[in-house]
Parts: C-alpha cells; sequence; structure tokens
C-alpha cells in the first residue's frame, strides 16, 4: 500500500483525528467479519507458513521470510515463497528470487497449489494473515519494537489491520529490536500460548559508509528505523528524504538526489528494497544498504519448529 502514514497514527495522545474516523473504522471491522463468515477456506498437502502483522507496513516481514526460508533449507526442506500478486510490491518479490522460487498469483490458494505440483514442501506465505481463504499450519505476527501498535487504533484512525485480539491465531510473534517486558506482558495476555522471539538487523556493508558524508532516502515503511540504524552506526548523515512505502521514484526525482550528492561530495544511499525499485541508469550513483536478520534463539526456534513441521 503506498501511502506516506500520517503521523498521528503513532501519536497515542492525538484523539480527535482517530475517533473522526472512528466511523469507517467500525465499517472495515464489520465488512472483515462478513467476509470471514462467507469465505471458502482451503486446506494443503503441505505446511504452511503465514508470516504475517497486524501494524501496517514496517515490521520485517519480508526480511523475516527470507531468514525463515535459509532456516527451512537447513533444515533439507524445499520452501517456496507465495504472495499475491501487486504490481506495487515487485521490489520484495526480486529480494525473494534473488534466494529461492516465487509463486505469484490474484488468489494465494492458487499459487500454492501450483508450487506444490512444482514439488515444493513447504510454503511461506509472505503477508495473507488476513486471508481467511488459506489455512495456515503455523502463523508468525512480526512487529517494531519501536512503533508496536501505534496508536492502537484501526485503520484509517490508526495503523491497526485488525485488533490485537488477532493474535489468538498466531503461533509466534516476532518483535524486531530490543527487548520489551511490557509489550510482551500484552502479547501473552491476548494469547498465553504465543512464543515470542526478537530479531535484530545486522548491517553487512556498513563499513563503506561509517565516518562518510551520506545522504539517505527510504520508501518503506518506518524510514526513520532506516536513519536510526545508520546512526547508531557512525554514519554521518548529511541529510535524509523520506517517501511512502513501496515508492516508484521519477527521474526528476532520481537526478535531483544524484546532482545533490555529487555537489555535497556525498554517498547516495538508501535499502535494499528501494534499490531494486530504481531505474537501472541511475544504480551507479547510487548505493544500498545490505541487512541480515539475526535472531535470538534460533536454536530454541528451530526446535519448535521442528515440532510442527
Amino acid at each position: 500500500m503506498k501511502i506516506f502514514k500520517p503521523k498521528f497514527w503513532d501519536n497515542k495522545k492525538t484523539f480527535i483525528l482517530p475517533m473522526m474516523l472512528a466511523p469507517i473504522a467500525l465499517l472495515n471491522i464489520l465488512i472483515s467479519f462478513i467476509r470471514k463468515l462467507f469465505i471458502k477456506r482451503y486446506n494443503f498437502s503441505i505446511p504452511v507458513i503465514c508470516v504475517g502483522n497486524i501494524y501496517l507496513g514496517g515490521t520485517g516481514k519480508t526480511p523475516f521470510s527470507i531468514k525463515l526460508f535459509n532456516i527451512l533449507k537447513n533444515m533439507y526442506k524445499n520452501p517456496v515463497f507465495i504472495r499475491k500478486k501487486y504490481k506495487s510490491f515487485h521490489d520484495e518479490v526480486i529480494l525473494q528470487k534473488k534466494i529461492g522460487s516465487v509463486y505469484e498469483n490474484n488468489y494465494r490458494v492458487h499459487a500454492i497449489n501450483e508450487a506444490i505440483q512444482k514439488k515444493a514442501d513447504v510454503a511461506i506465505l509472505d503477508d495473507g494473515f488476513q486471508d481467511f481463504s488459506v489455512n495456515k499450519s503455523l502463523s508468525i505476527i512480526c512487529f517494531n519494537e519501536r512503533q508496536w501498535i501505534g496508536n492502537g487504533f484501526i485503520i484509517p484512525s490508526g495503523p491497526l489491520r485488525e485488533s490485537l485480539s488477532a493474535l489468538g491465531r498466531a503461533e509466534f510473534a516476532i518483535i524486531n529490536g530490543e527487548k520489551n517486558i511490557q509489550i510482551e506482558k500484552i502479547i501473552t495476555e491476548k494469547n498465553k500460548n504465543i512464543k515470542i522471539y526478537y530479531t535484530i538487523y545486522k548491517p553487512e556493508n556498513i563499513k563503506e559508509f561509517q565516518d562518510k558524508k551520506v545522504i539517505c532516502f527510504a520508501g518503506i515503511g518506518n524510514p526513520t528505523n532506516f536513519f536510526d540504524l545508520l546512526s547508531k552506526y557512525n554514519v554521518n548523515i548529511f541529510e535524509k528524504k523520506s517517501f511512502p512505502d513501496h515508492y516508484n521514484y521519477s527521474e526528476k526525482e532520481l537526478e535531483t538526489l544524484i546532482e545533490k550528492s555529487k555537489k555535497n561530495n556525498a554517498i547516495l544511499l538508501t535499502t535494499e528494497k528501494d534499490y531494486f525499485r530504481i531505474d537501472e541508469k541511475y544504480k551507479k550513483n547510487i548505493k544500498y544498504l545490505k541487512i541480515e536478520v539475526e535472531m535470538q534463539n534460533e536454536n530454541k526456534f528451530i526446535e519448535e519448529l521442528r515440532k510442527i513441521l
């Protein structure tokens, strides 16, 4: 979804706009409830693992789905990525195709069946927690510790796709960030059996940019997290610019950024996801930060995964 998230979505002290938009949020909840009652549900001959979210965008679903893919490969499985087909999400598809097969379709059910025919033995659903046509073997919900659930309201009053009660449908919660006891308490209040694990982003090529002057830009769910990660590793940020999630950069915008970086003798830096949305002719003037997902207690997570699979 290409949107600039309203600032009030992450402001717990602002209530006027959320309350004004509450009728629309209630209508969304009602429509979702009715759809759940009438939708046809499908089972599959292979395990279907959903990596989803409740907070809209910026929770690290795709990086974690790639981490999960590598874990499953090390377990001698033949996993594939399953995605609903969206034109605007090709950046994520490119990232996943670098390491494995991606099956896309307007209906995830069809994509899974195609993968089964091609001898896949585990389907990783990147997104789709709210797709009730697919019966999942395992659901993993991703959060970012910094944004958490924002103001706690449902779209458009806030950033939540559904309420936290949906955690009752999940087996794992993955929190990207620092350990947060308060968040853990809220999660376990909704689902006492859920397993909670933490991840962090480890930059793989950060040495190229440390102590260097950098102009950085990002069109992801939470650009501030990218900028703060750079600052954490002593990157000298000369200027930063935010764009909507999954943004398609115009030639004029890219030319302006490149010209500014050259004028100020600065490195022009973006995220890996953004980089793959950029036209080839501009890439030689732009660098990207490559990250790896590190998981705390990864061996324990793998043991839990083996029990389910």
